[in-house]
């Protein structure tokens, strides 16, 4: 029983980090209507800045977290202004083919100033674990900040889309882009925005992710992108509680298969999880049927 809910708890702290990627992705493409694939290794940019923050410039844990934040959000509005702004009007598929080519950019651009060799990342978190039933039940404190930062942003998050000025906008472009531009909205900056704060969240999530498993390469963002894009279809991609929901119900997923079933087959239990979801319901969990007048 103990085994279960242990399991279940890191179950919520892994999908946590998924749902806080997951929202990049979906809010990218409930804006600007296309995948941002480079987003997994504007993770692992974050992971980098934040290391190299504590360890070379004997930061603290906090400032080093700010800078890889406000670094990566930077990061985010050069990608779109340089990559992706100059393909509005392009098929989806020189869209999709650019953000392949922008992540690949990432890898080995990270691979020439980092190398190879993998990183081990510092600890951050030095909370005391939290012991129930005797010591037979245990949290951790990485645990337990991965879960509160994922119920922070999802609030904060919600909260700026409903009330702020451009979070309406954002709302605005995502229904119609035309409409929106025709009643003053700036639609450049608005999605220019979006990418922004996709991508603090990215170096939010990819100091999370390392602070759990604590090893650094070039490649740590792919396969945590690939599972939070699964994530934000499953929970209805354009959805932002859809990508919550689906980040934490992949994390759970996974670790319940790991423990219980096969690791090696823990991946693929997920994903065939997904196929099955939208098999029966191809929009996601929460996403919304879109009929199109011909």
């Amino acid at each position: 029983m103990m085994g279960l809910i242990s399991s279940l708890i890191n179950g919520i702290s892994l999908g946590s980090v998924y749902a806080i990627i997951a929202l990049g992705y979906t809010m990218v493409y409930g804006i600007a209507k296309m995948l941002n694939f480079a987003h997994g290794d504007v993770i692992m940019v974050g992971a980098y800045i934040c290391f190299c923050g504590i360890s070379y410039l004997s930061l603290p844990p906090v400032l080093a977290i700010a800078l890889a934040i406000v670094a990566c959000t930077a990061l985010g509005i050069v990608i779109e202004g340089l990559a992706y702004k100059p393909l509005r009007s392009a098929p989806s598929l020189a869209v999709l083919i650019t953000a392949i080519g922008v992540s690949y950019f990432l890898q080995n651009s990270a691979l020439l100033i980092w190398k190879s060799d993998p990183k081990v990342f510092p600890t951050i978190f030095n909370m005391q674990p939290l012991q129930f039933f005797d010591g037979r039940l245990t949290i951790s404190g990485v645990t337990l900040v991965t879960v509160l930062c994922c119920i922070v942003v999802m609030v904060c998050l919600t909260l700026f889309i409903s009330r702020s000025k451009i979070g309406k906008a954002m709302r605005a472009v995502s229904e119609d882009k035309v409409a929106a531009q025709l009643m003053g909205i700036n639609v450049n900056r608005t999605i220019s925005v979006t990418f922004a704060i996709g991508s603090g969240l990215a170096a939010v999530a990819g100091v999370l992710l390392c602070s759990a498993y604590p090893v650094l390469t070039p490649t740590t963002g792919s396969m945590p992108g690939i599972k939070a894009f699964t994530a934000a279809v499953f929970g209805g991609i354009g959805s932002v509680p859809g990508a919550m929901l689906g980040g934490i119900l992949l994390g759970v997923i996974e670790l319940l298969a790991k423990s219980y079933i096969s690791t090696q087959f823990s991946d693929a239990i997920v994903f065939a999880v997904l196929i099955v979801v939208l098999l029966i319901r191809p929009t996601g969990i929460l996403g919304k049927k879109i009929s199109e007048k011909v």
